[in-house]
């Protein structure tokens, strides 16, 4: 049993595989329960990762563990190149699902949008004359993106840097675009103002050409089931609807994607201390 854990402020997030199947997920899970945990579940490796914490307090977390770990930092052993001009500061978060996104699509140029606290695009894509030694295949390479507020920090933002506009948040239908109301003004402004920018970055990115989009992130299913109806409710061809002047995207929503590629880095790197 391998595992991976995904640490944010307060909680974390631990996902156990058997070979490249995601058997359990557990989240809310207290930082400093995280070694029993672990060695409760018979866990034989792990992938530690961190957007809050360095590199210091993750082995202090992880001192005493009796199964072997990896930390995952700017220097780990990767599947993918990284083509960043300051990797010391690329998110662990974006890495890892820009792994993921490769291993589940080998093949294909990826945009990756993971709808959290801020809204990543990332972009992976696949050279075909590089040929990576060890897996005989193109590799793909990790290009960078854009990051961007995520909704509930515009709904924050509005509160919080004017004087009159109230705290809102969105509701469960998408809202009007014409607003009656500050509320609904506001939910509009931010809902759809979301919908319209993750359109547009797709067009925007589909211009590099063929490729996968995969959507994950808390707010993903939130937006799944909002923008474009059907068109995000799993893989399709966008040229079969008549609102997306694309034919070169599919579209996919992948709630574990940072998971996935924390094992495929955590299996990478087992692999590589036991190849000869």
């Amino acid at each position: 049993m391998f595992g991976v854990v995904d640490i944010g402020n307060t909680f974390a997030k631990v996902g156990l595989f058997e070979d490249d199947e995601l058997v359990e997920v557990s989240t809310g899970l207290e930082i400093e329960a995280l070694d029993d945990f672990l060695s409760l579940k018979k866990v034989k490796k792990a992938l530690i990762s961190s957007v809050t914490k360095n590199q210091q307090e993750l082995e202090a977390i992880f001192e005493q563990v009796s199964f072997g770990k990896i930390i995952l930092n700017s220097s780990t052993a990767l599947p993918i190149e990284k083509d960043y001009e300051t990797p010391q500061t690329l998110g662990s978060d974006r890495l890892a699902a820009a792994v993921g996104a490769n291993f589940l699509y080998p093949a294909t140029n990826c945009l990756i949008i993971d709808m959290g606290t801020a809204i990543k695009y990332d972009y992976v894509s696949i050279d075909d004359s590089y040929v990576s030694t060890d897996e005989k295949k193109p590799k793909g390479i990790f290009r960078g993106g854009i990051i961007s507020p995520g909704m509930r920090i515009r709904f924050e933002a509005l509160h919080t840097f004017t004087k009159r506009l109230p705290l809102v948040e969105a509701e469960g239908a998408i809202p009007p675009l014409i607003g009656k109301n500050t509320k609904a003004c506001i939910q509009s402004g931010v809902v759809n103002g979301i919908i319209a920018e993750v359109n547009g970055m797709i067009e925007n990115y589909s211009q590099l050409g063929k490729c996968q989009v995969i959507l994950c992130g808390g707010d993903a299913s939130f937006f799944e089931s909002q923008i474009k109806k059907p068109n995000f409710a799993g893989s399709f061809e966008i040229g079969s609807t008549q609102n997306w002047p694309i034919d070169n995207i599919k579209i996919e929503l992948i709630p574990n994607l940072v998971l996935i590629g924390l094992n495929r880095i955590l299996r990478y790197n087992v692999e590589k201390l036991t190849t000869p």
